[in-house]
């Protein structure tokens, strides 16, 4: 019997040397894992991209609002051809032009965000030179030209953006934090996945080298004639079954290790310890400070209100559509001549001022029924919102009460943890003296395996309706402060 063992403790000594050799171990902690995660893994630069996407969406936006200048130029164009030219009788001839052109302008323009109009400061100069017949050169310029287009009993888009936009972007904010502990929740999910593995393998481990013993103790008491045949033949069925589970938990630690070290982004040299979390937080939470919490920092609120807005926007569209009225008016000077300095001088004005109205005599009631469907798609936004603001609260209510309960489910596992080591250890030393059956046995072994993948599985239930806990109210409640980003900083990076 000693000599087996000693050589099934060199071969577990050999192979764990054998594998060593080919892979670094690493150590990793919980936080080091989520910390890890929220640097290197994929989900990680989704969050970042979407985030740097919204954000450059906003910075056009805000330059929306700024004036805009601009220059535009025609390079020197060149005709020759008949064009028709109408006589003094009244009657049409053709004319043959053959010349020369440039044109050249400068514009300053800004939106009126009380109106939704535009105002336009504009400078340029025409030139024009005859080829044919007397040639010459004329200069046609506008020193400073006033322009405005306004749209009179319209949607008044500038408002509208300026009320939504910045909701939008605010959303995309508080989504990227959520998203950041989304990244959490998932590394959460692998690194208790592989420790539940990990823990699965050891105590595979541990069954085997109990089943091996227990057999040969088993065989030298069927030789004595101390047990049966049948207790004999349950022993070398429970060794077989023990070296079958430990090749499943291996291939299944393997697989687990894997998809770690991909979410992480490690290299697939290195073999990762987890470590199982000592201890876990004192927190008690109260569903109304959360929910005072998640409605002022998550993005779901942001939705709400964009969404509102989004539909009533839709709704204002639609009204702005039954009739169309537009203003446009320009003042200024022009000068014309045929040398360039002197196409400045003796300015004269130029006033430009111009209404349009369409207003549909006849349309079967078109608008009208845009405008209805409109506003019916309001009011379907406005209920879907209300039930799922239902939801949210509903769902956030059913976290807390899970939240607080979970610590005490991870105190009584670890005790039930401790109590079936204990029974299992002491009923081992007992079966080895002949006072329990195998039944009894391998019901204190399977009692000890699922009451350790419990407190395993407790653990990772707390340690999950935390980080969800963080992302629906953006509050890390271990420090007692909001979750927060220099989102500039970030976006910049």
């Amino acid at each position: 019997m000693n000599l087996r063992l000693t050589a099934f403790s060199f071969f577990i000594s050999a192979t764990a040397a054998c594998t060593f050799s080919q892979a670094a171990t690493r150590e990793m902690t919980l936080d080091e894992a989520i910390a890890m995660a929220r640097m290197q893994s994929v989900d990680a630069a989704v969050a970042l991209d979407e985030l740097k996407s919204t954000y450059w969406e906003y910075r056009t936006f805000r330059a929306d609002l700024l004036p805009e200048i601009n220059f535009s130029a025609s390079a020197p164009g060149y005709s020759k051809q008949y064009t028709p030219y109408q006589l003094d009788d009244g009657s049409y001839t053709f004319v043959r032009n053959n010349f020369m052109e440039m044109t050249g302008e400068i514009s300053v323009s800004q939106s009126i965000w009380l109106t939704g109009g535009t105002l336009s400061l504009n400078t340029s100069i025409d030139f024009l030179r005859q080829l044919d017949g007397e040639r010459s050169s004329r200069f046609m310029s506008i020193p400073v030209a006033l322009t405005l287009n306004q749209p009179i009993f319209g949607t008044n888009h500038v408002k509208w953006n300026r009320r939504i936009e910045p909701v939008r972007y605010e959303e995309a904010k508080a989504a990227f934090l959520s998203a950041t502990e989304n990244v959490a929740m998932t590394a959460i999910n692998y690194f208790f996945n592989l420790l539940m593995a990990k823990e699965n393998v050891a105590v595979a481990r541990q069954n085997m080298a109990n089943a091996e013993k227990l057999y040969e103790v088993a065989v030298a008491k069927r030789e004595m004639g101390k047990i049966s045949e049948n207790d004999l033949l349950q022993l070398e069925l429970n060794k077989l079954n023990a070296r079958s589970t430990l090749t499943d938990a291996e291939s299944n630690l393997k697989s687990n290790m894997f998809k770690l070290r991909s979410f992480l982004a490690l290299d697939e040299n290195i073999d990762i310890e987890p470590v199982v979390p000592e201890r876990v937080p004192e927190i008690d939470v109260v569903f109304s400070d959360v929910i005072d919490k998640a409605l002022a920092n998550n993005a779901f609120s942001r939705n709400i209100r964009r969404r509102q807005l989004e539909a009533d926007y839709e709704v204002a569209k639609a009204k702005g559509n039954l009739r169309e009225i537009s203003l446009f008016a320009q003042i200024g000077y022009t000068g014309t001549d045929s040398e360039f300095s002197r196409a400045y001088n003796n300015l004269k004005d130029n006033q430009v001022v111009q209404v349009g109205i369409k207003i549909p005599l006849l349309d079967w009631g078109k608008r009208r029924g845009k405008v209805k469907v409109a506003e019916s798609n309001r009011q379907v936004v406005e209920s879907r919102l209300r039930q799922e603001t239902m939801n949210f609260n509903q769902d956030l209510f059913i976290l807390v009460e899970r939240f607080n309960n979970q610590q005490q489910q991870v105190e009584i596992a670890a005790l039930a943890d401790t109590i079936a080591q204990k029974r299992y250890h002491t009923n081992v030393e007992t079966f080895i003296i002949g006072k329990i059956s195998t039944l009894d046995l391998n019901d204190s072994q399977a009692k000890k395996d699922s009451q350790r993948q419990e407190y395993v599985n407790e653990l990772y239930l707390y340690w999950y309706y935390y980080y969800q806990l963080r992302s629906l109210t953006l509050w890390d409640y271990a420090r007692k402060c909001g979750i927060d980003a220099d989102i500039d900083r970030i976006v910049r990076r």
